[in-house]
């Protein structure tokens, strides 16, 4: 992101732009502000086909989880 730039809403966050920080604090922080199913779709497919991490596919599914019990 560029000095003047607007940031931009989670939910317009690419499933890339979500999964590829190199810090674990920052990569699960984006997961938990994921707050619609369709997104953590995205994220696992994208997780699938280009890490293949089993701790994000772990977080990702725990954040599902949080979504289902609201």
């Amino acid at each position: 992101m560029t000095e003047h730039a607007e940031p931009t809403e989670s939910s317009e966050l690419t499933p890339e732009q979500r999964l590829s920080p190199t810090n674990t604090h920052v990569l699960r922080a984006s997961i938990v502000t994921i707050d619609d199913t369709e997104t953590l779709r995205e994220c696992v497919a994208y997780e699938n086909t280009h890490q293949n991490r089993e701790p994000v596919l772990r977080w990702i599914s725990q954040q599902a989880a949080e979504l289902r019990s609201k």
